[in-house]
């Protein structure tokens, strides 16, 4: 396996510096010559890595000053985006719930279309629901495996490859959200309903259920937070 490029390594230690706040919104990163003795490496390598931050929008490079940390929110993009979930050890419960919010709008859409264009292909999906195991792990694989399938069935690609971004991130948010028993039963409920709405061949059912687990879903995380 090739070895990861210096500069990408100091590209990822910023990131994750940068969302714990050690770096603030509007603060300096400390200088090329500070950053390259940090690191043990050429001033080069440093400012590679600082040219890819400026790129994806976490960083504003001055010329003969130190570089200042953007407000990514306003400022970031869809690259933004997968490096906060590739660093989603300092994901913040606040975020999770953005998530989830965009989660509540796009999910009913492609569900519908699932059901209406691969009705079979769904009804399969969820056939072997009866052997689904009552802990959080198997919750979260069966969730996150349907919900990609559900996407993979609807006429438009792009679900699938924005779900393709939250992989590994989903997985643990899952498990998390899945450890309270109420949690399970209310997916399991979904999954059965969403069943017999497939076998009805009801899109607009199957749209509907959708809307009103993930809206459920996300009231049931925010009480979650609040406990914790």
């Amino acid at each position: 396996m090739e070895k990861e490029r210096s500069s990408v390594i100091i590209e990822k230690h910023l990131c994750k510096a940068i969302l714990a706040g050690d770096y603030p919104m509007g603060s300096p990163l400390p200088s090329e010559r500070e950053l390259a003795k940090e690191f043990g490496v050429g001033r080069p390598t440093v400012r590679e890595a600082l040219q890819r931050l400026g790129r994806d929008e976490w960083i504003t490079i001055r010329q003969g000053q130190p570089a200042v940390v953007n407000d990514y929110w306003h400022d970031g993009n869809l690259t933004t985006l997968a490096h906060i979930i590739q660093n989603h050890d300092f994901v913040t419960d606040d975020f999770i719930v953005h998530l989830l919010e965009i989660r509540k709008s796009l999910t009913p859409t492609y569900v519908h279309d699932a059901v209406e264009w691969n009705r079979p292909k769904v009804v399969a999906l969820l056939a072997d629901l009866d052997q689904l195991n009552d802990d959080s792990n198997s919750y979260a694989n069966y969730d996150w495996d349907l919900q990609k399938g559900l996407a993979r069935l609807s006429p438009n690609p792009v679900y699938l490859l924005i779900l393709n971004s939250f992989n590994s991130f989903y997985i643990k948010m899952a498990q998390r959200y899945f450890s309270a028993g109420e949690h399970r039963r209310v997916s399991l409920e979904y999954y059965q309903n969403l069943l017999a709405a497939s076998l009805n061949g009801t899109p607009e059912e199957a749209e509907k259920i959708t809307k009103e687990t993930m809206e459920k879903s996300l009231m049931l995380w925010k009480n979650r937070s609040e406990k914790n």
